[in-house]
């Protein structure tokens, strides 16, 4: 078994019958859902909210009953993946472009779990490219406003070399960072420039981080 696979079965501890659950996105929470859709089919009751088109088609295809965000007032635990997680459980994600999604139903849930292999842990953050999701009009201006705080904004592209499209439209800017040492600070900063819609830098959001340790053993942390 894989570290992801390790990490993102671990998680689905967190679940309880007659929960409704926030999915994430990306290839280690994929083994959360492969999970949930196990136990779903072994009489789980539970209801899930995706954070991605991709994670809706995954759900059905498991039999994952879906529910929409705007008939909850609460979820009970979102569990998703992590581009970096530093020592204070501050995160960057983004990579799959559904970062608006995720911190959308993060902040919704009365439980955020955070599920990252090995590779993912860093001191501080910044070796991850920061995911900017910004509106089409005008990108070029907003991405010069986002340089003047240190980085060099990339246009995401997409297999067909074209402008890769967010689920809600948008486009993504890749922005490197080199360090990142107040992530609070630069989320708010970002979010305040004209044109952003969300940034990937999920700050004082995480309740659970399950990772692996240098023994190969599951840890998980309690913010």
């Amino acid at each position: 078994m894989n570290e992801k696979q390790l990490v993102g079965e671990k998680a689905v501890e967190y679940v309880k019958d007659g929960m409704i659950v926030g999915l994430g996105t990306g290839s280690t929470v994929y083994y959360t859902i492969l999970k949930l859709g196990k136990l779903v089919q072994e009489g789980l009751q539970i209801k899930g909210i995706p954070t991605s088109v991709q994670t809706a088609m995954l759900a059905k295809e498991l039999n994952i009953p879906l529910v929409e965000l705007k008939d909850v007032e609460h979820i009970d635990v979102a569990i998703d993946g992590a581009d970096e997680v530093d020592g204070q459980a501050a995160l960057i994600k983004g990579g799959g472009g559904a970062l608006l999604r995720e911190k959308i139903i993060a902040r919704a849930s009365k439980m955020f779990v955070v599920v990252a292999d090995a590779k993912k842990n860093v001191q501080t953050l910044g070796k991850f490219s920061l995911p900017v999701e910004v509106v089409p009009f005008g990108f070029e201006m907003t991405a010069r406003h986002i340089a003047k705080l240190g980085c060099e904004p990339v246009l995401r592209l997409n297999a067909a070399g074209e402008a890769f499209i967010s689920d809600n439209g948008n486009y993504i800017l890749d922005c490197p960072f080199p360090q990142i040492d107040r992530p609070a600070e630069l989320e708010r900063t970002l979010n305040m420039i004209p044109g952003v819609v969300e940034n990937g830098l999920f700050v004082e959001m995480a309740d659970v981080v399950i990772t692996v340790d240098e023994h190969q053993q599951v840890k998980v942390t309690t913010v």
